[in-house]
């Protein structure tokens, strides 16, 4: 993770002077400076793990809250807990700070949008029709709208819930790092994909062939995120915001990949994998229906998210010769996995 963001921060800082365009924090018009969320996400992250953990200890053992809450801290949060958290939350922002940078970047640097080309090829790839079309005529242009809509907003949920568990839940660190390694990797080769080949995506390259969908919250937000292109496009340093289109490949796609494949690799239990599988089919088919993306940007994903695993598998040491395989945390914390608990988790 720490080599994967200094490769990345590099790139980041090369590219931008290239293109003399700014560094930005990516999310701070929204959610305020980084300086001020990691405190505030670290401070809420810490007291929704231990608070309700003292709180039934002291129901179960018959004892004041303080000294539960002391007993909780000092399982839960050793000195070695709190570094690999500090170090897993910083390298996961620095690379998601970069990558979004790196993406901002991406129409300055190849102009030459594959939008076309990859139309022809959907339309190949389905005998003839056009893959958003077709969903809209099997489901609908109405309620369809609506469902898509939730499921596409759930996924950007899932992400930061993924990065809480794995750096503030669970401590079983082997499985820990390698989720967020892997999520990192995701966007690194992501982002790659996005330079290689520039897409807009059907819903700003057609836009007539989504006017009949019922809007919904995610129409705003497309509107929006074509406005904050304009914007960078016309005046790159004079406005404090990042460019956020490019299609191609599918990170919704390609970060559930991540996911489910990282679920079967763990064992986790069996109704989890196939939560996890079907939530896959239904975002590739709400990133299509919606307009986010071709169909070929959903096989990309595929591609990027499979590679994801494979990458931070040899980078955290979680293989056997040249193929993933979880491999334990030679330390005897308390740990707590999807669908695994130790006898320490319990008693902490």
């Amino acid at each position: 993770m720490v080599a994967l963001a200094a490769v990345m921060t590099v790139a980041t800082v090369l590219v931008c002077s290239l293109q003399d365009l700014p560094i930005t924090d990516p999310d701070d018009d929204v959610a305020g400076a980084a300086y001020i969320r990691f405190p505030l996400f670290l401070l809420a992250a810490f007291a929704v793990d231990v608070v309700p953990r003292a709180l039934w200890r002291a129901r179960r053992e018959q004892e004041r809250f303080a000294v539960a809450f002391r007993e909780v801290l000092r399982r839960r949060w050793t000195r070695e807990q709190v570094r690999f958290t500090l170090v897993g939350l910083v390298g996961w922002y620095v690379c998601y700070a970069t990558f979004r940078n790196l993406k901002n970047a991406v129409p300055f640097v190849n102009s030459n949008l594959w939008d076309k080309p990859f139309e022809r090829l959907d339309h190949l790839l389905w005998f003839g029709h056009d893959p958003a079309q077709a969903l809209h005529s099997l489901f609908g242009q109405g309620f369809a709208a609506q469902v898509f809509s939730l499921i596409y907003v759930t996924w950007i949920v899932l992400i930061p819930l993924g990065l809480t568990w794995a750096l503030v839940w669970t401590r079983n660190r082997a499985i820990a790092s390698w989720f967020v390694t892997a999520i990192a990797v995701d966007w690194a080769i992501g982002a790659s994909t996005y330079f290689l080949f520039p897409t807009l995506g059907p819903i700003y390259s057609d836009p007539r062939s989504f006017a009949g969908l019922e809007h919904t919250m995610v129409s705003g937000l497309q509107k929006s995120m074509y406005e904050q292109r304009t914007v960078v496009l016309n005046n790159p340093t004079g406005h404090h915001t990042l460019q956020s289109i490019a299609a191609f490949a599918s990170l919704h796609v390609g970060l559930m990949v991540t996911m489910c494949l990282l679920l079967e690799l763990w064992a986790v239990r069996r109704w989890t994998r196939i939560l996890a599988w079907v939530f896959l089919v239904a975002t590739s088919l709400a990133t299509i229906y919606l307009g986010w993306h071709f169909f070929v940007d959903t096989l990309g994903g595929i591609v990027v998210g499979a590679a994801a695993v494979w990458v931070s598998a040899l980078g955290t040491g979680n293989h056997d010769g040249w193929r993933p395989k979880l491999v334990p945390d030679p330390e005897p914390a308390a740990q707590t996995t999807l669908g695994h608990r130790t006898e320490a988790s319990r008693r902490a």
